[in-house]
């Protein structure tokens, strides 16, 4: 069966047009779905609605009235007040599937629209978006951190694998701390690979990322399967003088990262002392390395 001739096929309309909203959209048009109507401020998300998803852009509340299915695909700090200001337009939201693709929020931020009517979920893909040709391929078999009241769980999760994802079932109370977990893998780790590559430049290391690349890659394959018993580098063996001389020479080169450094040290040394990966005596020398105290 072709997939446009599947059963309940939804005329999907997109809020937000940008880099996640036009991939999530093309996405359900390959799973059969019709985007019928698509929104976005920026000229790039004005673009993308034409490029990806084959509409014209239009105004939100036309894309509410087009829409059975409707992708709230805008920052973080905009969805309550679009929702909200939704709700307040009279738009007619009732059994409209509305859905916010937010890691941060859970269902409270759709409050506003359900008691129109409206079928809250939050469908959170775990993966970063850039505008590229290549973004749609990137849904395919990744994790989507789903959320819903529990007699529309199976919408949700049937979504998710009609876009080619992995609905992985996430309680509203916990978004928060899911979130922050994902952004401290995934952003912190860019901004950490990006103020190495500063430093190997400046000591004229030409290519940083073609030196760092087989590091990193083996680091996170590595812990990816082992888990912290992956874990090398002078912490984990204790090798305080080391670390003291990592320290000394961030201080002089880059006293930001000098700090970030110290933290991570800390962080590091705790989970390896707790699991069993660091002696006591080896963890008193760190503690001296570092500045302070490894326990709080």
């Amino acid at each position: 069966m072709e997939a446009a001739d599947r059963p309940a096929r939804l005329a999907v309309g997109v809020l937000g047009a940008g880099k996640v909203g036009s991939a999530l959209g093309s996405a359900l048009a390959q799973a059969g779905h019709r985007v019928v109507a698509a929104s976005g401020v920026s000229d790039a998300s004005q673009r993308w609605a034409a490029a990806r998803l084959g509409v014209e852009p239009v105004r939100p509340d036309q894309v509410v009235a087009a829409a059975q299915l409707i992708l709230l695909t805008v920052p973080d700090d905009a969805l309550p007040d679009l929702v909200g200001g939704l709700a307040a337009t009279g738009a007619d939201l009732h059994g409209k599937i509305l859905v916010h693709c937010s890691g941060a929020y859970g269902l409270s931020v759709l409050d506003p629209a359900a008691r129109k009517g409206a079928l809250p979920l939050a469908l959170h893909p775990v993966m970063t978006f850039t505008g590229r040709d290549d973004d749609l391929n990137r849904i395919t078999g990744c994790s989507f951190g789903v959320t819903a009241p529990e007699p529309l769980r199976p919408i949700a999760e049937a979504l998710v694998i009609e876009m080619g994802g992995e609905p992985v079932w996430i309680a509203d109370a916990d978004r928060p701390l899911y979130h922050a977990a994902l952004a401290n893998a995934s952003n912190h780790m860019v901004t950490l690979i990006a103020e190495s590559e500063e430093l190997l430049g400046r000591i004229g290391v030409d290519h940083p990322g073609r030196m760092l690349g087989p590091l990193l890659g083996a680091a996170l394959d590595n812990v990816l399967r082992l888990g912290l018993s992956a874990l090398t580098g002078p912490v984990v063996r204790g090798d305080a003088g080391t670390v003291r001389k990592h320290v000394d020479a961030l201080i002089l080169a880059a006293p930001e990262a000098a700090d970030a450094y110290v933290a991570l040290a800390r962080l590091t040394a705790d989970r390896a002392l707790a699991a069993g990966l660091l002696k006591p005596e080896e963890a008193e020398r760190l503690l001296d390395a570092l500045g302070g105290n490894i326990w709080t």
